[in-house]
């Protein structure tokens, strides 16, 4: 019979045996880690049934717990080899991007302390973190004084949060109507919202999340680099306008999901000024290169932008979730204002504690603006205009040996570190690429359609990453349709 392991202590405390076992299970977890990882591979190839047979081998909650050291055997076995490794060189699928390491450590610090954003008491070094780092941010973009912002878990919840502030703006200026009291207006669903063809799926969902209707998004045709067409943007609000409809706000996409292009936005503001319409930059991907003194005017001025998307979590390379809403008049937070005497107490607000709630769509949030200090702290303004050029640079020389190369095809030309392209072959042939790849060679890429066609993806959001590899990548893509045609 076994000998029944000792119970780990719930918590880290003051007490030497609670912090003794606090650094046990850090430190046997870290080692157990860094064992699983053997090569440069991206994947080691499980298929979805092996995966899902695994795991129907156990109870979510069984009778008795088995104990530290037994999970972590587990773990070893079952878990960690199976991890997708977003540091490997082969990792190109999506806008997914690795982890700088001291973001790891920064995430090992909100993890032990378990701040909650929502009020002062519950963080009140974390909510400091965070107010000043917004801050910091929208002076990084060109917003004045009267700016403010807060973290959120991501693009889509930014891009949400910013079209219920548009919504709200618009009802109350345009339509003398207060949505956050009385509910939608009667002409609710004359609303409409543009943005380009190829942007971000949360404008729908957000949409319907807003009781507009998937219906309220006019999707813009795109030019031939995949960016927003602005007199196309024109002549549907002028058609819209003729049909009794309600223009309200445009979304430019500041790095698109699949090509990373990137909308104009001092015509697109132009346009905006004229029609009396609220402009929200969605530069989830694209806000990273505003790090980069080479290729920042890419993007733009997105201080003419009534808000911005930043995702950390993306080009900055920080852990997922890290995202942020940053507004040029920060009246416009009031939409999600609303005080309850246990949380966000007046008195206390009008003594000087911050409670970040009444920025939010979320109540409980983490100390993610942690993260970016730490990682900022770390690498300054030189370490991260490296990483951003590297991977501009490297998306710049895959797409000319692409060009260059007589067996694929290229869809655009890069703004950022995105890369679609195709063997000349079928769709098919292209899909049976990038599965194979997957399952045999640890190598991860992106898919998608361009042109009705399906193309193959590669999101270089890793410094690391060399030109060689690259090229060795293509040779490989190629050898592999060429096998696959026999």
């Amino acid at each position: 019979m076994s000998k029944p392991t000792k119970a780990l202590p719930y918590f880290l405390g003051p007490e030497k045996e609670q912090k003794d076992e606090y650094k046990r299970v850090l430190t046997e977890t870290i080692e157990a880690i860094t064992a699983s990882v053997k090569d440069e591979g991206a994947y080691q190839g499980a298929s979805v049934e092996a995966l899902q047979q695994t795991l129907s081998q156990f109870s979510l909650l069984p009778s008795h717990g088995i104990g530290w050291e037994a999970l972590l055997e587990e773990v070893k076995q079952t878990i960690l080899p199976h991890f997708l490794r977003t540091w490997s060189p082969n990792y190109m699928a999506h806008l997914h991007s690795p982890a700088l390491l001291e973001s790891i450590a920064s995430e090992l610090i909100i993890a032990t302390f378990n701040q909650s954003m929502d009020s002062w008491d519950q963080s009140p070094i974390a909510t400091e973190v965070e107010v000043a780092v917004v801050q910091q941010l929208c002076n990084l973009y060109g917003y004045g004084k009267e700016s403010d912002g807060v973290f959120t878990s991501g693009g889509s919840q930014s891009n949400l949060s910013a079209i219920t502030m548009a919504r709200d703006w618009y009802c109350s200026s345009k339509l003398n109507h207060d949505v956050k009291k009385e509910g939608l207006p009667a002409s609710y669903h004359k609303l409409r919202l543009y943005t380009s063809e190829v942007s971000h799926f949360s404008m729908e969902k957000s949409a319907h999340l807003l009781g507009l209707g998937y219906d309220a998004v006019r999707k813009v045709p795109v030019d031939d680099l995949c960016r927003m067409d602005v007199q196309e943007l024109r002549g549907m609000i002028e058609s819209d306008k003729q049909a009794g409809l309600l223009p309200f706000c445009v979304v430019a996409t500041i790095g698109t999901t699949d090509y990373g292009s990137i909308d104009r936005v001092e015509a697109i503001r132009t346009v905006c000024d004229e029609e009396g319409m609220f402009l929200h930059a969605d530069a989830a991907y694209g806000s990273g290169l505003q790090l980069s003194p080479t290729y920042r005017t890419r993007l733009g001025d997105l201080s003419l932008c009534d808000s911005i998307t930043v995702d950390f979590h993306k080009m900055f390379l920080l852990p997922i979730s890290c995202g942020a809403i940053l507004v040029k008049n920060k009246e416009h937070f009031s939409v999600f204002t609303l005080h309850a005497d246990y949380l966000n107490r007046e008195e206390d607000e009008e003594e000087g504690y911050t409670n970040l709630v009444g920025k939010s769509l979320q109540t409980t949030r983490r100390a993610d603006a942690l993260k970016v200090w730490m990682a900022f702290q770390c690498r300054g303004k030189d370490g991260y205009e490296k990483i951003v050029d590297t991977c501009i640079e490297n998306a710049t020389f895959l797409a000319k040996a692409l060009l260059a190369h007589p067996s694929f095809t290229l869809a655009i030309e890069p703004e950022l570190s995105s890369v679609v392209f195709r063997h000349i072959g079928t769709s098919e042939l292209n899909k049976r690429i990038r599965k194979e790849l997957l399952h045999h060679h640890q190598v991860v890429i992106g898919q998608t359609v361009y042109k009705h066609q399906t193309y193959l993806k590669f999101t270089l959001l890793n410094p690391t990453i060399t030109k060689e590899h690259l090229s060795e990548l293509i040779a490989l893509i190629d050898t592999l349709a060429n096998e696959l045609q026999q």
